[in-house]
């Protein structure tokens, strides 16, 4: 069976760069100044756009994007959600699949769109700077294939955004220093404007004309760095019919839920009186102890010949409310049978049970003091707390192909936590204790090429519990199950949905909860697993997977492109 799976996909490569076409981009990452909340502020941005450039594909198509890096800063261009098959070379974070793009100089992204359909996105991989350099990614069907839904009359890009009133680096910078949480955002953004809940932003409302008795589609892109969020739009219901770029079946909600990283796809059926209706975010805050951000922003939709001059504005949830966004996360099931679709591998090879959460770190050269809340953050999986390898010469992904990993990496991820406790168990013990300080580390898990792959993910509450999005690299997942609490094999295996469950690359784990995950590690190559809450991978909420090369060449990854930036 396994056999047949990848050869079968080999075929179907080979098949769709017969047929496809070519997609060419040039991006110029370069500073700007814009016009936001009453001032100027310098941003870096592509092609002088924010958000940047949309790139328009089909499935099967061949992307080609050529970055002159002309800003003041080394970065990388992560594809997010594209699985880069074959390609390990252009997936993007820096120091794992390659080394930054020096300031002044470019690299060549290439990648092929076979078995990618849907709504996916673009952003910088060098963390914070990924609050101004982002942009959709929208894969349409090929030619002479068509949506498994009725036609739509118009598509429309939603990228919700995050603004701060300050150099995004500095924000870092400073937040590294203290080895704290990082100044909060000004705003968020609908399509790089942040509505007229803000001042001086009055003129700065994303507004979308619409016909009355017609199906648009929205694709809503959770492009913030820090905050998940509700999305509705007033007195209208919305049909899922994707999330991740992966077909569902057709879901009525009245609220829709996005966590960083995350892509849902929805049908919006202008069937109300013709009026004005505010489409409106607000931030799902799991973790009420942890500052964030908590204002909105809203968007306008607005039906043709409106009679009506004040808008409608939707009742938006409370910004704590689990259960809302629990059934949001767990009502949703895959398209079973459906374009794209993948069967669940009933097999597994590898269990692993990962703990993640958020800790603190050794006290060395730290101004802040070392006691109580002063002490200095950290995070992460499995009492290992991931350091990207800076300063080493080269990536994780060129250390692995030249068979030299010394000094770059280890090969020996654990499994599982060193100790089992009551994991959601906010009270500090005996068990707990030195979870709260993990060892700083650069770990990878191994895998065989073509093995199957189930995780555990649990969450901690080490310091408090939060519901976080984990984002894994050159991978889709099936969403076996998901609940609050600590997991229990002999409760919750009969839950696992082997039937249509969710296909993701990024899964919103519950907060004081856990998700069961489970994929088929046919892509060789370095993959990041990380918590796409900007703050949390710096802090070490990260690891790697080494998949393995295959049986022929053809399974295996190619030599580096002669371009490939260098440390």
């Amino acid at each position: 069976m396994k056999c047949f799976v990848f050869c079968v996909l080999a075929l179907v490569l080979a098949s769709s760069l017969a047929h496809a076409a070519i997609v060419e981009h040039t991006f110029n990452v370069e500073d700007i100044s814009v016009q936001r909340l009453c001032r100027q502020q310098v941003i870096t941005a592509v092609n002088g756009t924010l958000p940047g450039p949309t790139i328009n594909a089909r499935e099967g198509d061949t992307v080609v994007v050529h970055v002159f890096n002309k800003s003041p800063y080394n970065l990388s261009l992560h594809w997010h959600g594209i699985l880069q098959f074959l390609t390990p070379w252009s997936d993007g974070p820096e120091f794992v699949t390659q080394c930054p793009i020096h300031s002044g100089s470019s690299y060549t992204y290439r990648f092929n769109l076979t078995g990618h359909e849907g709504t996916l996105w673009w952003h910088a991989h060098t963390s914070f700077l990924r609050a101004t350099l982002y942009g959709a990614l929208f894969i349409r069907p090929r030619q002479g294939h068509s949506y498994p839904f009725p036609k739509v009359y118009q598509e429309l890009p939603i990228l919700l955004g995050e603004w701060w009133n300050a150099n995004v680096v500095e924000v870092e910078h400073n937040a590294t220093e203290s080895q704290g949480a990082p100044q909060q955002s000004d705003a968020y953004t609908i399509n790089g404007l942040p509505s007229d809940v803000y001042n001086c932003s009055q003129d700065g409302t994303y507004e979308v004309k619409v016909k009355q008795g017609k199906t648009y589609m929205l694709r809503i892109i959770n492009a913030a760095l820090n905050a998940q969020h509700f999305f509705k739009v007033a007195n209208h219901t919305l049909t899922v019919v994707a999330i991740d770029a992966a077909y569902t079946n057709h879901y009525d909600t009245e609220v829709v839920v996005v966590a960083p990283g995350q892509t849902v796809d929805v049908l919006l059926r202008t069937n109300q009186p013709r009026g004005s209706y505010y489409m409106a975010f607000t931030p799902y805050h799991s973790a009420p102890a942890i500052t964030i951000n908590a204002n909105i922003t809203r968007g306008l939709i607005i039906y043709e010949n409106a009679t009506s001059a004040k808008p409608v504005m939707p009742d938006l949830p409370a910004q704590s409310d689990t259960p809302t966004a629990h059934r949001f996360y767990t009502n949703i099931t895959g398209l079973a049978g459906g374009p794209h679709w993948v069967p669940v591998p009933r097999h597994v090879d590898e269990h692993m049970f990962v703990t993640f959460g958020i800790g603190f770190t050794v006290c060395n050269n730290f101004s802040g003091g070392c006691s109580g809340s002063t002490r200095p953050l950290s995070a992460n999986m499995n009492n290992e707390s991931f350091v990207l390898p800076r300063g080493r010469g080269v990536s994780m992904l060129e250390a692995s192909y030249g068979g030299d990993v010394d000094g770059v990496y280890t090969r020996d991820f654990p499994n599982r936590p060193p100790v089992e406790f009551d994991y959601v168990n906010p009270n500090v013990s005996s068990e707990t204790f030195a979870f709260q300080i993990a060892p700083k580390s650069t770990k990878v898990k191994t895998l065989k090429f073509n093995s199957t792959v189930e995780i555990v993910l649990q969450n901690t509450g080490i310091i408090t519990t939060e519901n976080h999005p984990i984002h894994v690299h050159g991978f889709n997942f099936h969403v076996l199950a998901q609940g609050f609490g600590n997991y229990n094999a002999t409760r919750d295996e009969p839950k696992f949905n082997f039937v249509n469950p969710q296909i993701r690359n990024t899964i919103s784990v519950p907060v004081g909860g856990w998700s069961v995950i489970r994929f088929q590690a046919n892509n060789p190559g370095v993959w990041l697993v990380h918590c796409h809450l900007e703050t949390h991978l710096p802090w070490g909420l990260a690891m790697a997977f080494e998949v393995e090369n295959g049986p022929t060449p053809s399974f295996s990854v190619p030599p580096p492109p002669s371009d490939l930036p260098k440390c």
